[in-house]
């Protein structure tokens, strides 16, 4: 094992260091946190709204979707590798660097002059996000009490909300006055100004000390997240029966070889340590929260667009009192966490999200929009306390030095789950889709053409597609439902409490 200089954090200080820190200060490291936070938020949405227009400049249609499964895909490998260097080097550093790599990435998406360069940069933006996804919630736990810490972990999750909204808004503006590169380089300012008030609000003492570094854990447990997620981000139509098959012995070769380098080692990059009854239970709601949720992101503005029939701004204004909900709840987690305990929050919390899952079949091909509205708000409380709470009974699950890989293991998790999610319930929508023809004696139905001038005819109508989608849809809001319903299952299972 290869020894390098590193720092150790002294954990004995740390929460007297921060108890002591200004009201000044920790606003300055709370808008330091969400300023990163949205760098790595609104780059989904702003590169959605502009892809169109990369793709016709730089030629390269056929390439789109590696724009972002790469990014998806580099996330996920360095947010377990930089949750660990955040327990050996400190967590401002790693921040740091990663926004640093990040705004680098940025800087090169911006210049590149053909597809495959532009993929190569966003590689390198996503290993800078990974930190982005992982430290801020680390340092959370670090700095704020229980009761301030929901109400911080609120205002972070409600910048993906407003990025959600000002992402396609920024981007068509840019793309509109200047050009599609520019929606790379404003990251700059804002990935600076985050770094310098960091440095500014944070103060960790730091002592120098050796440590190992494992490095055959890392690329051990990289090659196995490589292998599994790139089997999700691969296309229905490139992802064969042997394909699968090869890809799932691939990984669990690769997972079994990282579990005996990491029984070795002296300072492994995911101690099992970390892995107990309670943070098993976390990380397996976490995922299937997080299945639910990047669907419903994704599925609820199909729905308010392709069968109501509104534009990208309704549908975001209509999305975003999601977002509001979801921050009110996190005032209130803190104070009941106290009260009632981590369990009881958990099962009310997963509740709250089973009622609100269990209001969407009722929205039909003529809803009104108010209902897309209010169910959106009730999903909020839902969703805003099942994340909260997760993240909270992780944060104190393990102690400081341990602090910033548990966290990285439950992001894992949730970009594990998201990738998943939006593989597996694009793969039902589809079939949905064409099962709801065939029904109807149509065959030869393409759901990724359905809107083709050829396809629409005096059989395909309009109407007909709106029904096809609407049904395919209730598909999808009973496979929500269930997987709520496992996730409360799982909550009553958490041990309680001492």
């Amino acid at each position: 094992m290869v020894k390098v200089k590193t720092m150790d954090i002294k954990t004995m200080d740390i929460n007297t260091t921060n108890t002591k820190m200004s009201d000044i200060k920790k606003k300055s490291l709370v808008l330091s946190l969400m300023l990163a936070t949205f760098l790595a938020a609104i780059e989904g949405t702003v590169v959605t709204t502009a892809i169109p227009t990369i793709v016709r400049d730089l030629q390269g249609f056929e390439l789109i979707s590696l724009v972002f499964s790469v990014y998806l895909l580099t996330s996920a490998i360095s947010t377990p590798i930089c949750g660990k260097l955040a327990d050996l080097y400190g967590r401002k550093n790693i921040l740091a660097i990663g926004i640093i790599i990040f705004l680098a990435g940025s800087v090169l998406c911006g210049l590149a002059q053909s597809m495959y360069m532009l993929i190569g940069f966003r590689a390198i933006q996503g290993l800078g996000a990974g930190s982005i996804f992982t430290i801020t919630m680390t340092i959370v736990g670090d700095v704020f009490a229980l009761e301030e810490r929901s109400k911080v972990q609120g205002s972070l999750s409600l910048v993906w909300g407003v990025a959600g909204l000002a992402g396609p808004f920024l981007g068509g503006i840019l793309i509109d006055l200047l050009s599609w590169h520019w929606i790379f380089f404003i990251n700059v300012p804002f990935g600076l100004l985050a770094v310098l008030l960091l440095q500014r609000s944070l103060k960790e003492d730091l002592i120098k000390k050796k440590q190992p570094i494992d490095y055959p854990g890392i690329i051990t447990l990289s090659v196995a997240m490589f292998i599994f997620i790139n089997l999700f981000l691969t296309g229905e139509n490139s992802r064969s029966s042997a394909f699968t098959i090869i890809s799932l012995v691939a990984t669990f070769l690769f997972l079994f070889l990282f579990y005996i380098v990491e029984r070795k080692a002296q300072e492994p990059i995911m101690p099992f340590a970390i892995f107990t009854r309670t943070s098993a239970i976390v990380n397996s709601i976490s995922f299937l929260a997080s299945v639910v949720l990047i669907s419903v992101d994704v599925y609820l503005p199909v729905y308010i667009q392709n069968i109501l029939g509104y534009g990208p701004t309704v549908s975001g204004l209509a999305m975003l009192p999601m977002s509001l909900s979801w921050l009110i709840v996190s005032y209130m987690l803190g104070k009941l966490i106290l009260k009632h305990g981590g369990k009881t929050v958990t099962i009310a919390s997963n509740v709250a999200l089973l009622l609100g899952l269990m209001l969407l079949p009722i929205l039909g091909v003529d809803s009104l929009l108010i209902l897309v509205i209010l169910f959106s708000f009730t999903l909020g409380f839902g969703f805003g306390g099942v994340f909260t709470t997760m993240t909270i009974i992780v944060q104190e699950s393990v102690d400081y030095n341990q602090r910033g890989v548990a966290v990285a293991a439950n992001s894992l998790f949730r970009i594990i789950g998201q990738t998943i999610g939006i593989s597996v319930f694009g793969s039902v929508f589809n079939l949905s889709i064409t099962k709801f023809f065939l029904g109807l004696g149509i065959k030869g139905i393409d759901p990724s053409n359905l809107y083709n001038s050829s396809v629409q005819s005096n059989v395909v109508t309009p109407e007909l597609i709106k029904l096809s989608l609407n049904s395919s849809m209730h598909v999808l809001f009973l496979l929500f439902i269930l997987l709520a319903v496992a996730a409360l299952v799982l909550g009553l299972l958490m041990p309680q409490e001492k």
